[in-house]
Order: C-alpha cells, then structure tokens, then sequence
C-alpha cells in the first residue's frame, strides 16, 4: 500500500516537535560552512537501483567538488519505507534522521508543521529558490516560510497503446473524449480475447485508482480534492461517480478480475500490465513515458472528462528537503542545490524526477531530451498554458491513497455499492484532515 502512514506514528513525531519548536526552521544560528571541516551528511531518497546508480553519480561529482564533504546515501526502495523511519527518527529528536531527505504528497506539510524541517530561508545564500514558480513550491508552504523545493514536475495523463487499439479494431480515442468513451473502449478491447507476446489476457485498462482520482475530483469539483483551507473540497456524490465507473468496467470486462486489479497496485512500472504490452489504457505521470512506451506505439493524451475541465494540474514529483535537526544546515543546503541547480547534476538526472521547475536548469535538461522524454516534457509544456492550480495536499492527507484503495476494493469485489463506499471515503478523509 502507497502513503499508509499510520496517525499514530505521526502524532509521536508531534510530541517531539515540541522539543524542536525552540529552533523550528531557524537553525539555531549553528552551522556555518567552513570549507576546512570534514563533513559528513546522510541523504535519503526513494526508487530502484537505477535511481540510486544514477545519484551516487551525482554526489560523486559533489564530493570531488568539495573534498572536506562526504555524502552518506542511504537510499530505501518505496516511500513508505522512508516515511516510516522519518517518523522514527523525529519522535527522538531528529538527531538520527538524515541531514537531507525526499518529501512528496503531504509530507512537506506535515513534518514543517511539526517543526522537523529548515526553513530555507536561513540558507537561501547558497540555495536559492527565487526564480521557482509560485504554485511549484505550495506543497511545501506553511506559515509563509518554505520547507522544501521540488526535484521536478510531472502531470497525469492517459496513456494509450494504438497498436493494441489497432489489434481490437477499436478507434483511437480523439482529444476531448469523454468517461463513457474510455468504458466503452475499454469494455470493447477487454472483451475481444487478445492475448500478448506472451500469451497473457490483455485488458481494456490497468488502472491504479492512485494516479488518478485526484484528477478526476478537479474535474468534478470547484476546487479538486483539497481547497485552500486545507478541508476536502469534493463530496460524497462526487466520489460515487468515480466508484460508479469502476464498477462499470468490471461490468463491462474493461477491467481483468479484482484481484488483478489489487494485485497490481505496487507493481513498478517496468512489470506493470501496460508496460508488458497487456492493457490498451493506463494513467499514470508523464515521467512514465519512457517506461511505457516499451510496450510499443504508446500515445499520451488528456485524461477524458465529462467537463469542461482537464482537472490536470503540473505537480511535483518530490520534494528535498533539510532536517532542522542537521549540525551542518549550509553544507546540506549546497547539496540539495547541488541536485537542483549544477548543470553537470542535471545532465544526468534529466527528467527521471520530473521535469524542472528552476528555469535555467530546464534550460540544461530541454535540449537533452528526445524521444518518449521529449513526448512527456511538451505535454508538461501544455500542462503550463492549460492545466489547473491544484490546492496543497493538507496535513492528513496522505491516507487518501490507501484509503482510495480500501473502498476500491469493496467496490470491486462487490462488497459495497459505490454509494457507501463513497460515504465511507468521506467520513474517514474528513475525519483525517481534521
């Protein structure tokens, strides 16, 4: 499961962050860089072992940069797992917790709110952040102070095989298709009996209600999931409409059994059913691109939408973060800008965490692109002129995932109506957010 955090583990980090209040954001006042001392920082990320390959290139290059620096990796394979051990470390003070760390979702919100993190602002000599667009950095806002910049931006998307649409002898879906459009497409290739390479049952779609119910809720609502004060901005009916369509293309075969369906939840996206060539339609973010289009002539358009909304909104991938708690607040500063800003840094990480937000960056990045990561960076360039301003992701909210899950599965498996399982929704999210 994605974003399981439990509320207990979060309210321990809470009682410690009445012990990090006295120099929340600040400092301290300690920490000065001095290029003579041997640092030493802890980093942690999340992803694959191609991801940690790739930024061990990037910190070697930083360490020979500054030789008195060594850089402690400590990557960990789902977010989950880092998310865990942030909680851990920040209920006994933050002293064991890494000096830099990634934060996507609710977690910039949750952990400055909590007084865990640095306030940037008090290394913005040697980080800085002014040239970020403002809605890149909302997520990790609180009280006017920033806790946080982004590693990039990505945007949902459809993603569309042709070549299986073709195999079907279904039409391409058209830019402004709508929700009955993608069942009945996804109803009529699930129920033709086509096989794979391998000789696996393809599927009208793999979805992953994670990747796209927020979308989703920026259509159907004013606001999106969220609005600006932080409470949930869709209802009940809202929700049930989601529901309604899932249980649709079960009805309609679009979707494989149920257990397909939760089975392949946490699945990377390399094992993914798209990916493999064995579903015509998926959801996902365009930095997905690349990987997907393993699975051959793969196509990336808007989302359907029964409004005049896209609902799509240029998110960011993650966050880095800084540990209020570092003895080196400046050195961890250099290299969370080393990540962000060092062309050399960014001629290798490219897009892989998205599409840059710093211009100049961007401008390092833009011309390396070809192929599926070019495909992917334009449709983010759409997203700029034609997508929506997402509010925040509020503290509480990083259950939503899990939770999304839990009455998907329900629904699916028959066990509730799309009604209840949206009422359900709502009580516990609400319940959360509070």
């Amino acid at each position: 499961m994605r974003s399981n955090h439990s509320r207990a583990a979060i309210g321990s980090v809470a009682a410690a962050a009445l012990l990090l209040a006295g120099c929340s954001g600040s400092g301290g006042g300690a920490g000065e860089y001095d290029p003579e001392e041997a640092i030493e920082l802890e980093i942690s990320w999340w992803g694959d072992d191609d991801r940690a390959r790739l930024f061990a290139e990037v910190i070697d290059l930083f360490e020979e940069e500054h030789p008195n620096i060594t850089v402690v990796e400590t990557p960990v394979g789902a977010p989950d797992d880092l998310f865990n051990r942030l909680a851990t470390d920040f209920a006994g003070g933050g002293d064991t917790a890494p000096d830099v760390f990634a934060l996507g979702g609710a977690k910039p919100q949750e952990y400055a709110d909590l007084g865990a993190l640095l306030d940037l602002s008090t290394v913005e000599d040697v980080l800085d952040y002014s040239d970020y667009p403002d809605f890149s950095l909302t997520n990790a806002i609180v009280d006017d102070k920033l806790y946080g910049l982004p590693t990039g931006g990505n945007a949902t998307a459809a993603f569309i095989n042709a070549d299986i649409f073709e195999q079907a002898g279904v039409p391409l879906p058209e830019e402004g298709w709508n929700w009955n459009d993608l069942v009945d497409a996804a109803g009529q290739i699930g129920g033709a009996g086509l096989t794979n390479a391998a000789g696996n049952p393809i599927y009208g779609i793999d979805l992953r209600i994670q990747d796209i119910l927020g979308t989703y809720a920026a259509q159907v609502s004013e606001v999106g999931m969220y609005d600006w004060d932080g409470t949930l901005g869709v209802d009940a009916d809202q929700i049930a409409g989601w529901y309604e369509l899932e249980a649709q293309l079960v009805a309609n075969g679009g979707l494989p059994d149920p257990s397909v369906v939760t089975s392949n939840w946490a699945l990377p996206p390399d094992q993914q059913p798209f990916t493999i060539g064995q579903a015509a339609i998926t959801f996902g973010y365009t930095n997905l691109m690349s990987a997907y289009s393993a699975a051959g002539d793969v196509r990336m358009m808007l989302p359907p939408t029964d409004t005049e909304l896209s609902g799509v909104a240029l998110l960011p991938s993650a966050f880095w973060s800084i540990n209020v708690a570092s003895e080196h607040p400046q050195a961890a500063a250099m290299l969370v800008d080393w990540f962000l800003h060092e062309p050399r840094a960014a001629e290798l990480i490219l897009d892989t965490r998205g599409v840059p937000f710093n211009p100049d960056t961007l401008d390092v990045v833009a011309p390396l692109l070809e192929g599926p990561a070019q495909t992917a960076a334009d449709y983010v360039g759409r997203i700029f002129d034609e997508g929506v301003v997402a509010p925040p992701q509020p503290a509480g909210g990083s259950v939503m995932n899990e939770l999304s899950q839990r009455m998907e599965t329900e629904v699916l498996f028959g066990r509730m109506s799309p009604d209840e399982a949206a009422a359900q929704w709502v009580d516990e999210l609400s319940a959360a957010l509070e």
